[in-house]
């Protein structure tokens, strides 16, 4: 009697791409999203199977909420971000994993660059150097006022981060999604066309 030998542990699933793993070990489950408390409401929708698969519309519908709900609060992007994703039938794990694109240690600089895109879209420092002058002379409460005119520019930046990243994000998303599809598609033809010489060769 021959005994098979014993299965060998394994160590944990893993995808065919790294990208997969990643996303897989930095996203909530679906379990962990019906269960949180601030999506009770709604947290039995978080169970369907269509908000978790990853399809050619799916993709770029996650990655734009997920980089809208990054711009536009500053906390609770992920419950933002799927509950968005509820009724554009986005990829809930995805867009919650883009909303890391903004967190405490990327913050700094687009704090820096929201300040830059308002003061260019607003045309705020444009009357800086003639203004300069009177500033430097008014006192303290123009310093206030000037606090206020960068915080107003840096949130108005936010605003138009909020809304230009989604789109670009969306349209790179689904030409990855595309290049990525064409790939495997090449790859499976290969294969099909070596088996097939092998077949042939053989006979």
């Amino acid at each position: 009697m021959i005994v098979p030998p014993p299965d060998k542990p394994t160590v944990g699933a893993r995808s065919k791409t790294w990208a997969m793993d990643f996303i897989r070990k930095n996203t909530p489950t679906r379990e962990a999203m019906a269960a949180n408390k601030y999506l009770a409401p709604i947290a039995h929708r978080f169970l369907s199977p269509e908000l978790w698969r990853f399809t050619r519309r799916s993709v770029p519908r996650g990655v734009a909420l997920g980089l809208f709900a990054a711009f536009i609060i500053p906390v609770g992007q992920i419950f933002l971000a799927a509950f968005l994703a509820l009724p554009s039938r986005a990829n809930v794990p995805l867009a919650a994993l883009v909303t890391f694109v903004t967190n405490p240690f990327t913050l700094p600089f687009w704090l820096v660059a929201a300040n830059k895109v308002g003061n260019f879209t607003l045309r705020l420092d444009v009357a800086g150097p003639a203004l300069a002058n009177a500033k430097a002379q008014a006192g303290a409460w123009d310093m206030v006022v000037d606090f206020f005119q960068m915080a107003g520019a840096t949130a108005f930046g936010f605003l138009v981060l909020a809304v230009v990243a989604p789109s670009i994000g969306y349209l790179v998303a689904g030409w990855v999604w595309r290049a990525v599809v064409s790939r495997k598609r090449a790859r499976r033809l290969k294969a099909m066309e070596g088996r097939l010489d092998q077949r042939l060769g053989s006979q």
